[in-house]
């Protein structure tokens, strides 16, 4: 049976008696071992969707659970030391378990091959490390959780994590060291692919939006991350031996610790946010139904802001102690480093204008994306102001600031690509209205949860504060961000059922539901077999070219299907 291709403008294009392929990804083995120690990107990318989900909702535990005790202005609810180690928790869980590695190591590790013509990435069983030592990371976390936890900050910051925290500290250091090392694999694993393994035809320029996020992501994985592992192995030094390295009563320097964190988990935002920009370029493209306007100012605005990423970490310490003057110049260099994540906004808003736009689930999840990251962008431009940050620093300001950018901004990008590529992942459908309803509700829970805290921070509220009765006042913004949390919480409750019904009673979705451009779409079938391609794919034509109508792959045998689009023809593995 042969998938028709169907007239450009109709949204969804599921085509009836469209069946799922006999052989797959997902069937071509059975059984516990055959996941294990499978070596296929595609199942790993599985292994890690599942992984993270879980975390991610751990994470979440963590959050209910401050923002329920901030709901009076006494601590009443836990102690301030469990209330310590309970952010602690939430903070490592959300940015170690989740928010870095979410993009890459699920989708990256999904479609990175495929866009680009590959059967896998260029090492297979280091692709599998990395994800058995995340586990290990994760199952390390998880322990120290079990234990009681520990209340030094997901920052570590010396000399409270040298010297004067209680818990399981090491042991936290560890498990962050080995999460670090996982990104690095993953980050090899991916500049190697793009550089070697492209098809014939895929030159830099024909490369997808979505593969340069994660090129650019790669680089500050590999380059920055060695960075905090040095440093996080520095701290367990003086902690179990005493060495005068941060800790002033033994002769160190605290503000060092400081340069060495900050110097790569700044650039790590970027980990975080430039593949979902990737995912952002991708469904904005097709749901216009237009080429991406600018396709080399949104390629090398990602490769800069990677490279200023690296240059502006002194911004969180102008109230540190540190040179005046360094302060001047972080401060030049942060404003600066709007300018590229500025080229996108501008770049994608004019793919925008004039396109034909379905706001499909994952359209809904990009406008909303957009939203949260110009609030979150331009509150990040007023704290790069010195004389803003003496006043806004350590206060819920900064909280709320860091959660659009990160949280809502990520966090929306990840459910995008969730909902865009899930018929390519799974072969079936999802309810559109109830994925329509939750990204509603996570867009409004989502600012329902953080503005208020803008306010709130702005009036003087300090972050990690479990007790504010000195100031009841404060107790209406804390009411309505809980309220914003709880609405937040249903809306990414929402999908795990729908998406889960999906898998097993969703409609059959076709290879190229959305009339997609890219191989991805058309050159697999969905759910993609073994090793993605009967034959390597050939690439004559720039990527999006949506004036020529989007091509279905035939579900029949390779000797049955014909490749012979103007965009892409066929050669031999």
């Amino acid at each position: 049976m042969t998938v028709q291709t169907n007239p450009i403008d109709q949204m969804p294009r599921i085509v009836e008696g469209a069946t799922i392929p006999e052989k797959h990804y997902f069937n071509v083995e059975y059984g516990v071992l055959s996941w294990l120690l499978t070596k296929d990107h595609k199942r790993i990318a599985i292994l890690y969707l599942i992984s993270i989900s879980i975390f991610f909702f751990v994470g979440g535990l963590f959050a209910a659970l401050i923002r329920l005790e901030l709901l009076t202005p006494r601590g009443d609810l836990v102690s301030s030391e469990v209330y310590n180690r309970a952010f602690t928790a939430h903070g490592a869980v959300m940015i170690f378990l989740f928010l870095i590695p979410s993009i890459p190591a699920t989708f990256g590790n999904f479609l990175i091959p495929i866009m680009i013509g590959a059967r896998d990435l260029a090492f297979p069983r280091l692709n599998l490390v990395s994800w058995y030592i995340y586990s290990l990371s994760a199952t390390l976390f998880v322990t120290v959780v079990v234990l009681g936890g520990v209340d030094t900050g997901w920052t570590f910051y010396a000399p409270l994590s040298t010297s004067f925290a209680n818990g399981y500290v090491v042991l936290t250091i560890i498990a962050a060291f080995f999460a670090g090392f996982s990104s690095i694999f993953t980050g090899i694993n991916f500049i190697a692919t793009i550089h070697k393994m492209r098809a014939p035809g895929m030159t830099w320029f024909r490369l997808p939006l979505y593969v340069w996020g994660h090129y650019a992501a790669s680089l500050i994985m590999i380059i920055g991350t060695p960075v905090v592992a040095i440093a996080l192995v520095l701290v367990v030094i003086e902690r179990v031996f005493r060495v005068g390295i941060f800790d002033p009563a033994l002769g160190g320097d605290p503000v060092l610790f400081e340069h060495l964190f900050w110097f790569y988990s700044h650039p790590a935002v970027y980990v975080m946010i430039l593949p979902g920009m990737g995912v952002v370029s991708e469904i904005i493209t097709c749901f216009s139904r237009k080429r991406i306007f600018g396709y080399k100012f949104i390629a090398f605005s990602s490769m800069a802001i990677a490279l200023l990423g690296f240059l502006v970490w002194g911004h969180h310490m102008y109230v540190s102690g540190q040179s005046i003057y360094a302060g001047m110049l972080f401060s030049l260099i942060t404003y600066v480093v709007a300018i590229p994540s500025a080229i996108k906004v501008f770049n994608w808003t004019a793919t925008l204008y004039k396109g034909r736009i379905y706001m499909q689930t994952p359209m809904l999840y990009v406008m909303a994306f957009m939203g949260l990251f110009v609030i979150g962008g331009i509150t990040g431009v007023l704290l790069a102001s010195l004389a803003a940050d003496v006043h806004l620093h350590d206060t819920y300001f900064v909280v709320s600031h860091f959660h659009y950018v990160m949280v809502g901004s990520a966090t929306t990008a990840y459910m995008a690509a969730l909902h865009f590529w899930w018929p390519k992942i799974t072969g079936r459908m999802y309810s559109e209205m109830w994925g329509r309803i939750s990204a509603i509700m996570i867009f409004v829970g989502f600012n329902l949860t953080f503005f208020p805290q803008f306010v709130v921070g702005y009036l003087g509220m300090p972050r990690r504060y479990h007790d504010y009765s000195f100031a009841p006042e404060w107790q209406i913004w804390n009411v309505m961000s809980t309220m914003g949390s709880s609405v937040l919480a249903i809306g990414f409750l929402l999908p795990l059922f729908y998406l889960t019904y999906s898998l097993f009673y969703g409609k059959v979705a076709g290879p190229n539901p959305w009339g997609a451009k890219g191989l991805e779409w058309e050159e697999t079938t969905s759910p993609p077999s073994q090793f993605n391609f009967e034959k390597t794919p050939i690439v004559t034509q720039e990527a999006y070219d949506y004036k020529t109508p989007a091509r279905d792959v035939s579900y029949q045998t390779a000797s049955q299907k014909t490749i012979n689009t103007p965009a892409v023809e066929a050669g031999n593995i």
